[in-house]
């Protein structure tokens, strides 16, 4: 597998630009699941650092595939304003499971790209009655800011050509279309909902186009 980088020429003696994503270090990561391959990328035009989580021999076609946004509320914290960190949980059970997999951990994500204090003052508005997409707009924020085309660099780079894509975001899969990885097939990631993020849930289900059938059978919740 090479690395997929741009290099922009330059005179004798100056500095050499590089554009794209440039793959920097392939180290051994032990975890809980199972032993992964963490594979480090520079993005040169954002200035971001991503990861990629591989499980086996993962080979080039219908690929299990996780495209993680970075939440550190969720991943870290364990937050239950979201699903995200029992998403991830769930996707590297998942990968394991499976024998062979991909999770590509996408920094500059936070709050579907607006920040951390960003996301932070959203939930704050959240709090005070506004859904998720109300509150970022209040604040004069995107609605959803994030770019899918480092992960197709990253993917193309592990030589991938096609995915079984772990989402419920249609978006996701339309992007990765867009930059040349076609997806064979969309798979759920349903983390059962709770009280605080029940309504989140719903949001994204109802203005975000997110598949998520399963809160059907929770009416119950606030």
């Amino acid at each position: 597998m090479t690395e997929k980088i741009g290099v922009l020429g330059t005179k004798s003696g100056q500095r050499t630009q590089r554009s794209g994503v440039e793959r920097v270090v392939n180290a051994p990561l032990p975890t809980v699941y199972g032993e992964f391959r963490a594979i480090g990328y520079l993005d040169h035009d954002r200035g971001d650092e991503q990861v990629a989580l591989v499980y086996g021999e993962t080979g080039t076609d219908d690929v299990l595939t996780r495209l993680h946004s970075e939440c550190l509320t969720g991943d870290a914290f364990g937050s239950q304003h979201c699903e995200c960190g029992d998403q991830l949980a769930s996707a590297l059970r998942a990968v394991v499971a499976e024998g062979s997999g991909i999770v590509v951990y996408l920094r500059g994500h936070e709050g579907r790209g607006i920040g951390l204090l960003g996301k932070l003052r959203a939930m704050a508005l959240q709090a005070e009655g506004l859904d998720t997409v109300e509150a970022n707009l209040a604040l004069g924020l995107p609605v959803d800011a994030r770019d899918y085309g480092v992960a197709a660099e990253i993917l193309h780079d592990l030589g991938v050509n096609s995915v079984r894509l772990m989402s419920n975001n249609p978006r996701k899969r339309e992007a990765l279309v867009q930059h040349g990885i076609q997806v064979a097939e969309q798979v759920p990631l349903l983390i059962p909902p709770c009280e605080n993020n029940i309504t989140y849930l719903r949001t994204k289900r109802e203005r975000l186009d997110h598949h998520l059938p399963h809160l059907d059978a929770v009416a119950h919740l606030s």
